[in-house]
C-alpha cells in the first residue's frame, strides 16, 4: 500500500523553510501531495498559477526521492487530503504559537476524519524565523532575501516587487 502525504499551505511565496519541511517529509512517505491553497483572504502576492509554478520549479530536486504532485485546493484540508488518498498531512512548527493553532487544528482534523494522521516536523534552526510574509516586506523594503529563499524564487519576487 502507497503511503500518501499532504502537506498544504499557500506558498506565496515558498521558501527554504518549506522545502526543508518537504525534504524531510519524503523520506516518510512514497508520494506527497502538496496542496497549494485558494485563499483569496490572505491577499497572495502571487496568483495561484504563479504559485503552483513557483512551487513545481522549487521541488524539482526532491522529485529524485519520491513521488511528488502539486496542486492547486480549495476548502476543507481534510477533504481534499481524502481525496488524493493521504493518510498523513504534514505541518511545520517553528514556534510556540504555531503549536497553538496547529494543535486546535489537528483536534479539529481529527473530527472530521479519524483515518488521516497530522505529522509534524520541528523547523530546522536555521529556518525557525523564515515566514513569507517577511519575506516579501524584506524584498519590498530592498533587503537581502539569498538566506530564506532559492535563487528562482528570488528573482520572480525581486520581479513582482519592482526590484529586479
Amino acid at each position: 500500500m502507497q503511503r500518501v502525504g499532504f502537506y498544504p499551505g499557500t506558498f506565496d511565496p515558498i521558501h527554504n523553510g518549506h522545502i526543508d519541511i518537504m525534504g524531510r517529509a519524503v523520506k516518510l512517505v512514497d508520494k506527497l501531495v502538496i496542496g497549494v491553497a485558494i485563499n483569496v483572504g490572505k491577499g497572495p502576492l502571487f496568483s495561484l498559477d504563479e504559485r503552483v509554478a513557483i512551487v513545481e520549479e522549487a521541488i524539482a530536486p526532491l522529485r529524485t526521492r519520491a513521488e511528488i504532485i502539486v496542486q492547486p485546493y480549495e476548502g476543507l484540508t481534510m477533504h481534499f487530503a481524502r481525496s488524493v488518498g493521504a493518510s498523513v498531512i504534514v505541518r511545520g512548527l517553528r514556534r510556540i504559537s504555531d503549536f497553538e493553532f496547529e494543535f486546535q487544528m489537528t483536534a479539529m482534523n481529527q473530527q472530521l476524519d479519524r483515518e488521516i494522521e497530522t505529522v509534524f516536523f520541528m523547523a530546522d534552526p536555521r529556518h525557525l524565523a523564515i515566514a513569507s510574509v517577511l519575506v516579501k516586506e524584506i524584498a519590498m523594503l530592498g533587503g537581502e532575501i539569498d538566506n530564506f529563499v532559492s535563487p528562482s524564487v528570488k528573482a520572480r519576487l525581486m520581479a513582482r516587487v519592482g526590484r529586479a
